[in-house]
């Protein structure tokens, strides 16, 4: 639960600084008017995003598999407080601007909430 915890927080930044990228192509490119297909797939050709994408994915099937023989009581307030402090944590890796302190405040709440949940 907390490995799948992990993997959602990591490529949820990373998914992030993808869209970014994406973002810029399509403000840097002339404006058309193309259709929302089109600017789906040139989201699915940036690598940056797809890549965590298709690893996020990847772990949400783990996640169901884990679901078979955990309590879903116990396995989503875990999973999910663990994905919200990775993604915090790996933001503050790759740089975004992010309030340090409160963010590490309130990873470390949930670090403790999850403690509290699987004693």
């Amino acid at each position: 639960m907390v490995a799948v915890g992990l993997v959602w927080g990591a490529t949820n930044a990373l998914m992030r600084r993808g869209a970014i990228i994406w973002d810029e192509a399509l403000k840097s490119s002339p404006q058309t008017n193309t259709g929302q297909v089109k600017k789906w797939l040139k989201l699915v050709l940036i690598w940056q995003y797809t890549l965590p994408f298709l690893i996020n994915l990847s772990a949400s099937a783990t996640f169901f598999g884990i679901l078979i023989d955990t309590p879903i009581s116990l396995a989503v307030p875990v999973t999910n407080a663990t994905t919200f402090a990775a993604t915090a944590v790996f933001g503050i890796i790759l740089g975004e601007e992010t309030r340090v302190g409160l963010a590490l405040f309130g990873t470390l709440l949930i670090v403790l909430g999850v403690y509290v949940c699987i004693i």
